[in-house]
């Protein structure tokens, strides 16, 4: 008998990884991955679903390589952006790891804990004074469980750690209340939001549920926690991705930035150029589409951690395509930085008559395969906050197109 082919691993989007903490504790009342017309998904590679396929089954790991669930494969299907797959899910083991990780309780070990008496209050943002009253209002001598619904994309205007610290310091000021933490993840569609939470919360919930709309004045100790946890646009960590063709002006109108931020004095700043990047953080890659797409998603890695501090980065990649920069605005917003893609819209004509290393009359002869704009495709960005044509323009005029939208923003301080 032929050995079967190995299992192959995966890890899966933030938002499956949240779905498959519920589908693992049984919230959904699923036994695994939906079709195409659910909501609890889960997309792979075409690669990686060929080999699932082979197999039969797929190894979903954590961001570290921890196996935590193995799914049969039981269909697949084009989901777009890769290929879905369908199948039963077995948990391997739980995570471990995160904050307030004790916080995240199955709905076995809740009715353990709380009977009908309880009072369960969903909470996707920080709770107001006028919520509070309602609650107080509403206990009738039992207990008050606040389900902290973290999951990516559902808190309001916290990460998921500020929406359970803010959920925590609203707890203090409430009889008899306490906080577990739901990694309930949004589909980005108001009505599905709304279906799967009102399932997720009956899973959860012993007793009544009461919805609080969320409005008003915060409690002093909850806007603490907000405040800490969304700093404004001065004190906000910030990532300036500047994005176009080799030759169009991107590396200089970056340099000339971070010089003008570094004069002021008033944020700390590091620029991560292509070039220099390259050299030090993504030596061996090739120029291949895929080692250009890991090159990219390393800068955005790195980008995002700066912004997690507080920090500004500034990048200057070509990065052609529109999903790799989708998925580095996702990093950073992940990590509470704001996002800030300039597009520098020199056209290609006027980059190739630059073309100071002769790039483009090798891409001509054939001698750079895949170079962008010749042999490979620039997919212009259509969420550019800034686009700015650096034809016929000194550095500091086209430098004030990008400074403006920041001072508007509030990010730097108008001089």
């Amino acid at each position: 008998m032929p050995d079967l082919p190995a299992v192959p691993q995966h890890c899966p989007s933030p938002r499956e990884l949240d779905d498959l903490e519920l589908l693992t504790h049984g919230v959904f009342g699923l036994p695994g991955f939906e079709g195409p017309d659910g909501l609890v998904t889960l997309t792979v590679p075409a690669d990686v679903a060929a080999a699932a396929q082979d197999a039969g089954a797929l190894e979903l790991v954590d961001p570290e390589g921890l196996p935590l669930a193995r799914v049969e494969v039981a269909s697949t299907y084009d989901a777009g952006d890769g290929t879905g797959i369908t199948g039963a899910v077995t948990a391997l083991t739980h995570h471990e790891f995160g904050a307030f990780r004790r916080l995240y309780l199955s709905p076995a070990q809740v009715a353990e804990a709380y009977d009908g008496r309880t009072l369960t209050v969903p909470v996707a943002g920080p709770l107001t004074l006028a919520d509070l009253d309602t609650i107080r209002r509403s206990v009738d001598g039992g207990p008050v469980l606040l389900l902290a619904l973290t999951g990516t994309g559902t808190p309001e205007g916290l990460s998921a750690p500020g929406l359970v610290r803010a959920t925590l310091a609203a707890a203090d000021l409430l009889p008899e209340a306490a906080v577990v933490a739901v990694p309930l993840a949004s589909r980005g569609d108001a009505e599905a939001d709304h279906a799967l939470g009102q399932r997720v919360v009956a899973a959860y919930a012993p007793g009544d549920v009461l919805g609080v709309p969320g409005e008003g004045d915060l409690p002093d100790e909850v806007a603490d926690v907000v405040e800490a946890d969304r700093p404004g646009p001065a004190e906000q960590g910030l990532v300036l991705f500047f994005t176009g063709l080799s030759g169009s002006g991107k590396s200089t109108l970056a340099r000339a930035l971070h010089d003008a931020v570094l004069e002021r004095g008033e944020r700390t700043v590091t620029s991560l150029d292509g070039d220099v990047v390259r050299r030090n953080l993504s030596a061996g890659l090739t120029f291949s589409k895929a080692d250009r797409e890991t090159n990219i998603r390393r800068i955005g890695w790195v980008a995002a951690e700066i912004s997690r501090h507080g920090g500004v980065a500034i990048c200057s990649p070509i990065a052609p395509f529109d999903a790799t920069r989708k998925q580095v605005r996702a990093m950073v917003e992940a990590a509470g930085g704001a996002f800030v893609l300039v597009h520098v819209a020199t056209p290609l004509e006027e980059c190739e008559r630059r073309d100071r290393k002769g790039l483009y009359a090798k891409a001509r002869r054939g001698e750079i395969p895949e170079f962008t704009g010749i042999s490979s495709p620039y997919e212009e960005p259509e969420d550019a906050l800034v686009r700015v044509d650096t034809t016929g323009r000194s550095i500091e005029d086209a430098l004030a197109d990008v400074l403006e939208p920041l001072y508007e923003a509030g990010y730097l301080t108008r001089p």
